[in-house]
């Protein structure tokens, strides 16, 4: 399927700010205190070194039908405005209708797996675009 004809934007938002500073703080923070750690989408999706092999597959496989986004907090309040009180880490779907919830932030918190993320993205997914 091109690009023109996918339904949407699927948008994953980490709880961390972009740049060099805070992403050395971030791999230092998962390798010390794992359990402290503020963002479980990172943790699930993300080893100390890039995306999971599994996880980048399952967005490749995704992405036949609509678009990914990975963005930090900073960078999804520059970019979705309109989005009042947004909280992270969480997951958004934008279409040509608006920006809404997709994985609120508890949800995402609850998320112990990538198994559990896919089945969750999945169902969700199914609904929109059937």
């Amino acid at each position: 399927m091109s690009e023109d004809n996918k339904q949407g934007c699927l948008i994953f938002i980490f709880n961390a700010d972009s740049g060099a500073v805070s992403s050395i703080k971030d791999f230092f923070h998962k390798m010390v205190k794992p359990s402290t750690y503020q963002c479980n989408l990172c943790a699930v999706t993300f080893g100390n070194f890039g995306m999971k092999k599994d996880w980048a597959k399952y967005v490749q496989e995704i992405e036949q039908d609509v678009n990914v986004e990975f963005l930090h907090r900073d960078e999804f309040e520059e970019y979705y405005p309109e989005v009042q009180d947004a909280k992270y880490p969480s997951a958004y779907f934008h279409n040509p209708e608006g920006t809404r919830v997709f994985i609120s932030q508890e949800e995402m918190n609850a998320v112990e797996s990538i198994d559990g993320l896919k089945k969750m993205v999945n169902e969700r997914l199914n609904k929109i675009l059937s």
